[in-house]
């Protein structure tokens, strides 16, 4: 076979196709050339009569004006951006109006400006502009009406962060100062400000410390972080927060930035803002890393008390509902020494604003009703060790550690509820919480005759809020007959048994507690008929067991160790005997009884009922109606 000589046919495909696109080049170079051709004719027609306009006019109202209208028709012209051709002749024109002094002009050139896409040398002088313009609070509502914030926001989505870094700072800074007004405000969250900043956040969270725009980017993320700071006062912002994943990047910041202490306080202060949140909380608590950063933060900055209040109040809300948040921080190294030293810290700057105070004659005078700084950082302090007592395991710890009872007990001390309500209450509270651990080396059981007399005072106060927490401390303490006989010889019981007045279920409850204990032994138990202790119980019994099964099993309870050596219902229980038996009759009958439950989840409400009211209520009624007919003889003495 011969090889065939390729013909003139097999060629003209490809002759056809490179005619087509000759064809099709020609048709957009004329389609080009007629768009620069209506381009230089609407240049000439529209824009050019306004830039001669600037050249020349004098009035600042007539020159923003014309800014007005050339944005309008470079709008119109399609002229914004980079690819306009004459835009070198326009920003000339435009920057030689920058020097004069009048913001709302400036306002206007500096959208001009940005939205021609601007760079480099160019980009800079405009953000600064920016930057001076918002800078000026009386500014905001000529800003709410211009839409910079659009063209500020574009420049943090689109430059780059190695080339423009200073730009990007003053374009932050200004837009920092916009977030000081609430229209612009909100305006940001509508503008997807949040995922913009979280974005640049994560860019400079990937740049490494030895590169050289490291230190200077911290500056970046100061005004970052403050203008967050500003958002998350907005439901909206929080939620969007939280769906962009901003808790890890915000780690990241405080992991690498521990030594800028703007950058921390200011997460500081959004972590404390968006702890008030439930859904946040869980989110934090789930971030491992989060526990050693506070630490590492409240270590390195002990002193800075702005700092330090806002974290131990975040870790107070960490650890206020979630058992895992609690047992995780304290299994963090140095935890607990880190707020025992904090709390030394803090409890000596008191003390001596304390002596301070008296050493100015201030003694007679009435305290200042908030808390001072010092006060401040314990409240929440102490928050903390009450939160992670709650855990079984941390609060039998927690109660073993001598240095922090004694810390607590300190507080009971030498500060009275006059002074500082919320400290006094929140120490006793966290004395009560570790008062429940019943462990050998228990540094609260060490000191309970102390701890006692320390709460004596708490509880002749006249503050309603340290009477029951001094109450639940005793119900506590009370198990030991060292703190019996302290109740017995100081009289407490009389108190307690006032106390069943209070047609308070929380104080009834604490105060049934503490009788309970003192009817264990049986020496105490006629103090019970004094003070008419008996018909202030079975009060209590009508007023709350249909809607507090515990409390009812409580009273029940002490009845039944009171009536142990019962002879006759008469002399045990006098003419509270009949309210008594009628009483436990109805609260007996399941279908009067939780009927009358107040809200409860009925479920929950029934199970008390049958497996902790029910079988002490039965025996005791049980007891009161087989002793019922043995009645004293009455001996008539003659005159």
């Amino acid at each position: 076979d011969q090889m065939k000589k390729p013909g003139r046919s097999s060629s003209w495909p490809k002759s056809t196709g490179w005619k087509k696109r000759i064809t099709g080049l020609e048709d957009e170079t004329r389609m080009n050339e007629s768009e620069e051709e209506e381009e230089e004719i609407f240049w000439h027609i529209k824009i050019l009569p306004i830039l001669r306009e600037l050249e020349k006019e004098d009035n600042i109202e007539n020159l923003c004006l014309a800014c007005t209208n050339l944005y309008q028709a470079l709008n119109e012209g399609n002229m914004l951006g980079k690819r306009f051709k004459r835009r070198t002749v326009l920003l000339k024109t435009l920057y030689k109006l920058v020097d004069i002094d009048s913001d709302p002009l400036c306002l206007k050139l500096a959208k001009i400006i940005l939205t021609m896409k601007v760079d480099g040398k160019n980009l800079l002088s405009v953000c600064k502009l920016a930057f001076k313009i918002c800078r000026n609070e009386e500014n905001d509502y000529i800003i709410q009406n211009e839409g910079l914030l659009d063209c500020l926001l574009e420049v943090l989505k689109t430059e780059d962060l190695h080339k423009t870094s200073e730009a990007l700072l003053y374009c932050m800074g200004a837009i920092k100062f916009m977030s000081g007004n609430a229209v612009l405000l909100n305006e940001m969250v509508n503008k997807g400000a949040i995922e913009i900043l979280l974005q640049l956040m994560k860019q400079i969270n990937n740049i490494k410390e030895n590169d050289t725009c490291f230190t200077s980017l911290g500056h970046l993320l100061v005004q970052l972080t403050a203008t967050l700071r500003n958002l998350v006062d907005l439901s909206p912002a929080r939620r969007q927060l939280m769906c962009n994943g901003a808790v890890s990047e915000l780690c990241v910041v405080l992991e690498q930035r521990m030594n800028d202490k703007d950058v921390c306080s200011y997460i500081v202060r959004i972590f404390s803002k968006l702890s008030c949140d439930n859904d946040f909380c869980a989110a934090l608590a789930d971030c491992s890393r989060c526990y050693n950063l506070f630490l590492a933060l409240l270590n390195r900055h002990q002193k800075q008390q702005d700092l330090v209040v806002r974290i131990i109040f975040i870790l107070g809300n960490l650890t206020e509902k979630n058992n895992q948040a609690r047992e995780q921080f304290f299994k963090e190294k140095g935890s607990v020494n880190t707020l025992i030293s904090l709390f030394q810290t803090y409890h000596e700057l008191d003390l001596n604003t304390q002596k301070r105070y008296h050493e100015r004659g201030g003694e007679g005078k009435n305290h200042p009703k908030h808390p001072s700084e010092a006060e401040d950082v314990l409240i929440k302090l102490i928050r903390v060790l009450a939160n992670l007592s709650i855990h079984p395991s941390v609060g039998a710890a927690l109660a073993a550690a001598h240095r922090v009872v004694e810390l607590l007990v300190t507080v009971l001390e030498y500060k009275s509820v006059d002074d500082c309500e919320e400290l006094v209450v929140n120490a006793a509270t966290t004395i009560n919480n570790l008062s429940y651990y019943k462990v050998k080396s228990s540094a609260v059981q060490d000191r309970k005759l102390h701890i006692a007399e320390m709460l004596l005072k708490l509880l002749m106060s006249n503050n309603m809020d340290g009477v029951v927490e001094a109450v639940r401390v005793f119900g506590n303490l009370s198990q030991c007959h060292e703190i019996c006989d302290f109740i017995v010889q100081k009289k407490i019981y009389k108190f307690v048994i006032a106390l069943l007045d209070a047609k308070n279920q929380d104080v009834c409850f604490s105060a049934c507690g503490v009788l309970l204990n003192l009817t264990v032994d049986k020496n105490k138990r006629a103090l019970l008929m004094q003070e008419g202790g008996i018909g202030k119980l079975v009060d209590c019994l009508r007023d709350f067991g249909p809607s507090d099964w515990q409390l009812a099993c409580l009273i029940c309870k002490t009845l039944w160790n009171y009536s142990e050596n019962i002879t006759s219902t008469a002399s045990c229980f006098g003419e509270d005997t009949d309210t008594l038996l009628e009483l436990l009759t109805s609260l007996l009958d399941e279908e009067l009884a939780l009927d009358s439950s107040l809200d409860r989840d009925d479920v929950c409400h029934k199970l008390y009922w049958e497996r902790e009211f029910k079988p002490v209520a039965e025996k005791l009624l049980d007891r009161i109606q087989s002793h019922r007919s043995f009645l004293p003889a009455l001996t008539i003495t003659p005159f």
